[in-house]
């Protein structure tokens, strides 16, 4: 006969199996067929970033938005994609690049988004600390970059050449280090109280070449999620380096490939 705490420890192995496999068949469900796309910038950039995207995106005849980023505080950030996820018509794709990640794991819960996005981004668990996530891999070069003034950070020309664009021509690179925006050191004090990624089909883009954000920890995020993953031999601006396959892994995750 077996014993109760035998028994309880069988039961609990069991459900804990039960709910990972249920989170699986949630990421790789087939996805909601979805015509808006909303997307949101990271660190060093603005809504321009997704400029190669857009137009392939519009070509297929979907709608979308790019959020402008206050790059504030993690609350005001969530809220500028809350208002613009709220103007949208039906189901509704969400999409980040680097910092955007833990706005696109907190908003992502939105009841009108159908599948989510990662370009190199990050993806916390719900309360996790990033940061100290992110010390447990090798500190990727361009963090040496960010140059403060006061409250405002930003990457200086010669990491955001280097660094972040890497794999861009250098007058193309040169462009969007003019457009940078500043971002507020309490940006980085928010954490996430939500993980949409367990609830909601997921889509990850691994940039191998990434200097900004290390490349296994990108994969170790992927995996976590079990999201459907793609590696690009690109620097992390992979949505300008390789717009063709970051298009395609969106256009999957609106379903709008069959």
């Amino acid at each position: 006969m077996i014993n109760r705490r035998r028994f309880s420890a069988a039961l609990a192995t069991s459900m804990a199996a039960s709910m990972l496999s249920a989170r699986g068949m949630v990421a790789h469900a087939e996805p909601v067929r979805a015509r808006n796309i909303v997307m949101v910038h990271g660190l060093f950039a603005d809504g321009s970033c997704w400029s190669e995207v857009i137009a392939r995106l519009q070509a297929a005849s979907l709608n979308v938005t790019s959020v402008q980023n206050p790059l504030t505080t993690f609350p005001e950030a969530v809220a500028s994609a809350r208002r613009v996820l709220d103007r949208q018509d039906g189901p509704t794709v969400l999409v980040g690049h680097s910092f955007s990640g833990m706005i696109v794991t907190e908003a992502g819960v939105h009841p009108k988004v159908s599948a989510l996005v990662y370009v190199a981004a990050r993806a916390p668990d719900a309360g996790e600390d990033y940061t100290a996530l992110a010390k447990s891999y090798p500190s990727p070069p361009a963090t040496a970059g960010i140059v403060f003034d006061g409250d405002e950070g930003r990457l200086s020309e010669a990491a955001f050449l280097r660094d972040f664009a890497g794999d861009l021509p250098e007058a193309r690179a040169k462009v969007l280090f003019a457009v940078q925006m500043p971002f507020q050191k309490a940006l980085l004090e928010g954490k996430t109280t939500q993980a949409a990624w367990r609830s909601k089909p997921s889509f990850y883009a691994v940039s191998t070449e990434d200097r900004t954000i290390n490349p296994d920890l990108e994969r170790f995020m992927a995996k976590r999620m079990s999201a459907k993953t793609i590696e690009l031999k690109s620097s992390h601006l992979s949505m300008i380096s390789h717009p063709e396959a970051i298009t395609a892994l969106i256009l999957e995750a609106a379903g709008q490939t069959s």
